[in-house]
């Protein structure tokens, strides 16, 4: 008998960096997240498969990965990066085997063939299609494929309704052109959620919906919360970094009064709940089943056999070291051993499999009801960052499809043959630093902010001003709505803030002077809207607009009217 469920919630995304040069900020995120984690995913769910392995997992793509992976001219780049790996692991071979490297000749080869069959299989099995491959295990049921906001906007902190609505719509609309349906469920941008609240606007109150809202009106049924949010007290798991400064609290919003809703505090992540209303459901990530990997101190990936991330070959630039210990310096890692990291993975499989069954198990019996676990990652810590996290994930998967008693599921599927009993009201939250917004307000990057709230209501301001436009104008207008769509992106907010990479990011949101001085999406923007502004578009603004275009080339299905105003206070 089954007594509950479970599901790997994968959230896959990688910043817009189409045309944007390669190494170190460039396409080069992509290629590698590419090599290192989407393809060897879809070998081992392939494998699986081929095995009548009977698995489930949830994959969250978003729409400007999805987007960029479709991509004819990304698709060629990353063939060409594959081939530069390649090459890069046999002239290894040749220099460990003309000085004897025993040991590193064996690792050379080993990442050789590697290679070989990762390129083989882009080639071959999934014809150069990650996304259509990805298509295709959702069309035969082995899995979910989440939808998210176009571009990864941090959707509580947009002051306008028509952005947050825009976002949601756009990705909408983009799921439908790849995969051939409608999404079910959806990844908030890093768990950002706000619900309903009261605002007043020039002697007028009116309310600000929840986020629900916007997912109701697309007929999404489910999206997923941080731990915190739903059993309440301090925030846990990836949101536990403390916080210095106002920015990181949540704001004291005027909630809109809900009477008979339960407040977190008393609920558990092993149910589903309706949010403020039937139709969308929320799952909680469980907190300890995700920490078996998340966790700096005691995660998996942190174990001494496992190979190191951060040291790389001075020659070819490909990893040869093991984790090897705690406060080992990268000057001592010893060498990395695949033999021994492979029974490591059979190891961790093992136990966190045995967790998940003794979680669900006791669970049912405290409870009588049957739960579910939804161990929530990003995609790139797997086979990228934890080299041996696609081994282990497709382990996992093969032990709990066998478990007599855990069913493996999706969001969607959960949700249907258990429909959740209660309704909560959730806080406004996030699995960012300290819960909160802190990463994407802080004082380094709230002007970023500013400059996408005032972008959106001159886009609002646009839409009244061309509500039927054809032609270039229509052209014109749904090259501006892309590039606002890219101007709300986390990613660059985010950037700034951990220091990662903090001029590039300030450069891609860009800024604007003139037409002569101008950078990024947001000089694109509003260059956009001068050639509208203007007279008459001349020659040159064609031009102009054509090079945008094909610079920014996603979301071929945008709709421009879909960033219209949307404030309650206008009716």
């Amino acid at each position: 008998m089954k007594v509950g469920a479970f599901t790997f919630v994968l959230h896959s995304h990688i910043p817009y960096c189409r045309s944007a040069g390669r190494w170190p900020h460039g396409e080069e995120w992509l290629h590698e997240a590419a090599m290192g984690t989407y393809i060897p995913l879809l070998m081992a769910l392939h494998s699986l498969r081929n095995e009548k392995c009977k698995f489930k997992l949830t994959l969250g793509l978003t729409p400007v990965l999805v987007e960029q992976l479709a991509d004819n001219l990304i698709k060629e780049h990353l063939a060409g990066y594959m081939d530069d790996k390649l090459r890069r692991a046999r002239d290894d071979v040749k220099r460990f085997e003309s000085n004897n490297e025993g040991h590193l000749l064996y690792l050379a080869r080993f990442y050789q063939n590697r290679y070989e069959n990762i390129i083989k299989s882009y080639n071959e099995l999934f014809n150069r299609d990650i996304i259509g491959s990805f298509r295709q295990l959702q069309d035969e049921g082995f899995i979910e494929i989440l939808t998210s906001a176009a571009t990864h906007s941090y959707l509580p902190l947009l002051s306008r309704d028509s952005s947050v609505f825009s976002q949601i719509k756009t990705g909408v609309d983009s799921y439908k052109n790849h995969f051939g349906k409608s999404p079910q469920s959806i990844w908030l941008p890093e768990c950002g959620y706000r619900p309903a609240f009261m605002v007043k606007n020039n002697g007028e109150t009116y309310t600000k919906p929840g986020i629900e809202y916007f997912l109701d009106e697309m007929d999404i049924d489910c999206f997923f919360a941080e731990t915190h949010t739903i059993e309440g007290g301090k925030p846990v798991g990836k949101a536990t970094e403390d916080v210095i400064g106002p920015y990181g609290q949540i704001p004291r919003r005027y909630l809109v009064p809900v009477e008979g809703y339960s407040e977190p505090g008393e609920k558990t992540t092993y149910l589903a709940y309706w949010v403020q209303k039937p139709g969308v459901a929320v799952i909680g990530r469980n907190d300890y089943t995700s920490m078996q990997v998340w966790s700096a101190d005691w995660g998996y990936p942190g174990d001494y056999n496992y190979r190191e991330f951060h040291k790389k070959d001075g020659e070819s630039g490909l990893q040869y070291w093991k984790v090897s210990g705690d406060k080992v310096d990268l000057s001592n890692k010893e060498y990395y051993d695949p033999y021994w990291a492979e029974q490591r993975v059979r190891e961790h499989s093992s136990h966190f499999t045995v967790i998940v069954n003794e979680h669900l198990m006791n669970f049912y019996q405290s409870k009588g009801k049957n739960g579910i676990i939804a161990a929530a990652y990003d995609t790139e810590l797997f086979g990228h960052w934890w080299f041996e996290g696609i081994e282990w994930i497709k382990q996992v998967l093969k032990h709990l499809s066998n478990s007599e008693y855990i069913e493996l599921t999706t969001a969607s599927e959960y949700i249907k043959n258990n429909p959740p009993q209660d309704v909560l009201a959730l806080p406004e939250s996030s699995w960012g630093m300290g819960g909160g917004h802190f990463t994407w307000k802080n004082v380094d990057n709230e002007w970023m902010l500013d400059v996408v709230n005032k972008a959106s209501i001159t886009m609002e301001q646009m839409v009244d001003k061309y509500p039927d436009a054809t032609g270039p104008v229509k052209q014109i207008l749904n090259q501006a709505a892309r590039e606002l769509l890219l101007m709300q992106s986390s990613d660059w907010p985010f950037l700034v803030t951990t220091g990662q990479a903090k001029e590039y990011a300030i450069e891609r949101f860009g800024y604007y002077r003139d037409r002569d001085n101008c950078k990024g999406h947001t000089g694109k923007f509003y260059t956009l809207i001068e050639m509208l502004n203007s007279t008459e578009i001349n020659p040159s603004d064609i031009e102009m607009f054509k090079r945008y275009r094909e610079e920014d080339r996603i979301f071929s299905e945008i709709n421009y009217s879909d960033f219209k105003n949307r404030e309650a206070v206008n009716g």
